[in-house]
This record gives C-alpha cells, structure tokens and sequence, in this order.
C-alpha cells in the first residue's frame, strides 16, 4: 500500500502580499498560514477545536463564556484569515449562524481550496471592509463581534475609533460581547486609548494578556472584551490562568487605572496600532 504523500507547502500572492501555508509536522492535517512572513492562522482541520495560537485561545475564552454550553450563537467575525475561530465556534456550538468579513479576496480563494470548510458548517465568508459591513450589519444581529484584522502587522486605524465601537454596540445584542485581538507594547498609548474608547460606548470593558506584557517587558497580544451585560470575568479569569502561557483579566480599578490619562480617540484622528518590534511576530 502507498503511503499517502506528505503535505507540502503552498505559496500564492493574495491581494495584501504573499501568502504561505506551511504543514505542521507533527499534526497530519494541520496548517499555519502567513501573509508577508507573518503568522495570520493556524488551523487543524481534523480537530478544529486545536487552537495553537494564545490570543485565539483567549478569545476563544469569550466565545466559550458567551452563553450556556453548546446553545448555537450568532458571530459576526471582522477578518478571516483561515477561518480558525469560525470552525471552533462551529464545532463547539453546531447550529451557530456565522458571517465572516474578509478583505483579501485572494486569501479567501487560498482557505477555500486548501483549507475546505467542512459540509454544513454555517458559517458564510464574504469579501468586504470591515468597518463597512458591520455599519451595513441589522442592528441587535449578533450574540458576538469578533474582531481579528491586520493590515500586515498592523490593526487599521479605521478600526479603533469611537464611531467604530458605536457600530459595533449597534450590531451586538443587549447581552453581546465584542472581542478584538490588540497589539501593543509598553508605554501602551495604543492599547490604552482603546480601552478609553471603548469604555466610553460600553457599560463593561475589560483586557486578557499575559502579565508580563501589561508589564511592559515585551511586545504583544491583548484581548478587549466589551459589553452592556456584566463580563463573566471570573470564568474568564480562571480559563486564561488554565493556558499552557498564563493570562490574567485586568478589569476595573485595575484597568481605570491602566488606561489612567487616555481619552476616546475619533475617526479624524484614530491611528492604526503601532508596528511591531523587528521579528516579534515573523516566521522565518
């Protein structure tokens, strides 16, 4: 009997640069996907539940905590990339409605020939801004925003305003969460403002990283989570403590006082987040 051939990687120019899928070696049908060197997703699709990346395993958390186990949800996903937490919600929660809102068609294209979404999923990839389709999204039409876009290494600046998050309070329902991945690091002027955004829009905000990056020893991921319900943040606090990299949830004083200074930032005067260091995120 042959073997069956060995997965090999795939190069393709997309609309934003280059774009790679490169096999996992030790999973059989796992893949990391990057775009100009740097990792955008990693997907197992025989268990999609894998989450290899640490901020996808923190928002994964919100997804987790959103609502009782197993009762279907509707996502509303702003970035694609290889439709990582999609297929996690759709596994955990069969039955949920997805909408996912990807710019690079290109990159759509690649996920949907190498990278197939399995028969049923419910899950619908459309190519579009982002911002433009959640202001054209019906009001009150998602259980959860996630919120997952870089242009390169960069999230948009189009992204991080207060007439963003006032769309997005829009879109969710009253008990909706919104999960955005940031990157920042110290002295956090990014990061900080977008709490100071947010909590501007929202009743309840609150932020998941690793200690030493709120330190301000290293460069990073956050995840910003905002609501008009209250956050279950102790559910969130012992999940993300549970992670192979610990995390912990600032929130509160703690994080009034983290964002201590900052103010809402506007359309006219939003920036996008900062670059990162050399190499913080590449793969070689």
């Amino acid at each position: 009997m042959n073997e069956p051939a060995e997965p090999i990687p795939v190069t393709r120019d997309v609309d934003w640069g280059t774009a790679k899928l490169l096999p996992d070696v030790d999973r059989p049908r796992a893949w990391l996907l990057t775009v100009e060197g740097s990792p955008q997703s990693y997907v197992d699709l025989d268990d999609p539940t894998h989450l290899e990346f640490e901020y996808a395993q923190r928002v994964a958390h919100v997804l987790d905590a959103a609502a009782e186990p197993d009762r279907p949800l509707d996502v509303l996903h702003l970035g694609g990339g290889a439709l990582t937490l999609p297929r996690y919600v759709a596994a955990t929660r069969p039955g949920s409605r997805q909408r996912v809102v990807e710019a690079d068609r290109g990159l759509i294209a690649l996920v949907a020939e190498h990278l197939p979404l399995r028969h049923g999923s419910g899950i619908e990839v459309i190519a579009g801004d982002a911002r433009g389709e959640l202001e054209a999204a019906p009001a009150a039409s998602a259980d959860v925003i996630v919120a997952d876009v870089f242009g390169g290494s960069r999230v948009p600046a189009h992204l991080t305003s207060l007439e963003y998050a006032r769309a997005a309070a829009r879109v969710l329902r009253p008990r909706g969460h919104y999960a955005a991945n940031l990157a920042d690091g110290a002295p956090f002027a990014f990061l900080r403002s977008q709490v100071a955004t947010f909590a501007e829009v929202f009743t309840h905000v609150c932020l998941i990283a690793e200690p030493q990056m709120l330190r301000g020893r290293r460069f990073g991921n956050a995840i910003l989570v905002a609501s008009h319900a209250e956050l279950p943040v102790a559910a969130l606090a012992r999940r993300a403590a549970a992670d192979a990299f610990p995390a912990r949830v600032e929130h509160g004083p703690a994080l009034e006082r983290f964002a201590a200074g900052a103010g809402p930032v506007h359309d006219a005067e939003a920036v996008g987040s900062p670059e990162p260091p050399g190499g913080a995120f590449s793969v070689g």
